[in-house]
């Protein structure tokens, strides 16, 4: 027991000096999420991001997920609502494919197969879960051309 309470104070140092080096070396213009104790990379709230680089940066993003089957549920999604979105709604889904360090987490989210943690629990999630049933049985087994 003495051995797993060390390791977490050991781990949770390393969090904390990493935070504090990651946000005295970062720009001015951008506000940080973090690291958490989920995993190493920070969040990052792009501020002065244009709408339209906003969308194709979440577009690239939705396609390139380390992970297939995120790769075609998120491609195919953005592909059908990002350009629909709002301001509010980029952020909340930027949030969304960002900030979770495991995809698997995401994909359990959003198949069902795990209950999404609140600060997940939004609009753009229920809409996730709802493309994820495909209802209409649309073929998705590749991902939509980038425009």
């Amino acid at each position: 027991m003495s051995r797993l309470l060390s390791l977490n104070i050991i781990r949770k140092s390393i969090f904390q000096q990493f935070n504090a080096t990651f946000k005295s070396s970062f720009p001015k213009n951008y506000s940080l999420v973090y690291m958490s104790e989920n995993g190493p990379n920070p969040y990052i709230e792009r501020e002065n991001e244009k709408i339209t680089e906003k969308r194709a940066r979440l577009l690239y993003q939705s396609r390139k997920r380390g992970m297939l089957e995120n790769g075609l549920i998120l491609s195919t999604f953005a592909g059908k609502y990002l350009s629909s979105f709002n301001p509010e709604q980029l952020a909340l889904y930027d949030k969304l494919i960002n900030i979770p360090s495991n995809d698997w987490d995401l994909y359990y989210w959003a198949t069902g197969v795990k209950s999404t943690p609140p600060e997940f629990e939004n609009e753009i999630m229920e809409l996730l879960k709802r493309h994820v049933k495909n209802e209409l049985k649309e073929t998705r087994y590749t991902q939509p051309d980038l425009n």
